[in-house]
């Protein structure tokens, strides 16, 4: 009886083994999946201009803020997040107003969280993702293919009430 109990759990094991593995992140800076030196020194900049959740990015690009979020019943998001927020997170959005010509952007940001971006009304899917645990200053970076005009950035499920995010254009 032990000898198949040892059988069973190896095989539970097996095949759960590999799935954890593939849910955790990779850990570490050079373990993006591209480069991210630009966004990684734009969020560690030491001064960087407060926005509340709601409000317009009205610079020029690339640009750095730290949102100010609020509890997702309090966000008003402009379109439920793609990915139910966990309980006890905070969420918020600001409009970039002026994306300058189309082409890929990235979206950077200090913490966990997700990232949902609208255009003419509609969710955009990502171009590519890439984050890992273990870098200081950076979290998660993701790319978008972004038409000239506005854009509505949307965080969610975020542990703390502010987040550093990195709006810049991508040069591939």
């Amino acid at each position: 009886m032990t000898r198949h109990i040892i059988i069973i759990l190896t095989a539970v094991s097996a095949l759960l083994g590999p799935s954890y593995a593939w849910a955790q992140e990779p850990v570490g800076c050079d373990k993006f999946k591209w480069d991210v030196t630009r966004e990684r020194a734009a969020l560690a900049q030491a001064s960087v201009p407060k926005l509340a959740s709601g409000s317009d990015l009205t610079g020029a690009l690339p640009q750095t803020v730290i949102l100010d979020l609020k509890l997702p019943a309090e966000a008003k998001l402009p379109s439920p997040p793609e990915r139910a927020p966990k309980p006890d997170t905070f969420a918020g959005f600001g409009t970039v107003k002026n994306i300058p010509a189309n082409g890929v952007y990235s979206v950077s940001l200090s913490a966990a969280a997700w990232i949902d971006v609208l255009q003419n009304g509609s969710l955009l899917k990502p171009k590519a993702f890439s984050g890992v645990t273990g870098c200081d200053g950076i979290r998660k970076t993701v790319k978008f293919d972004l038409v000239a005009g506005p854009a509505i950035i949307q965080i969610s499920g975020v542990s703390e009430p502010a987040i550093k995010i990195a709006i810049m254009p991508v040069f591939e």
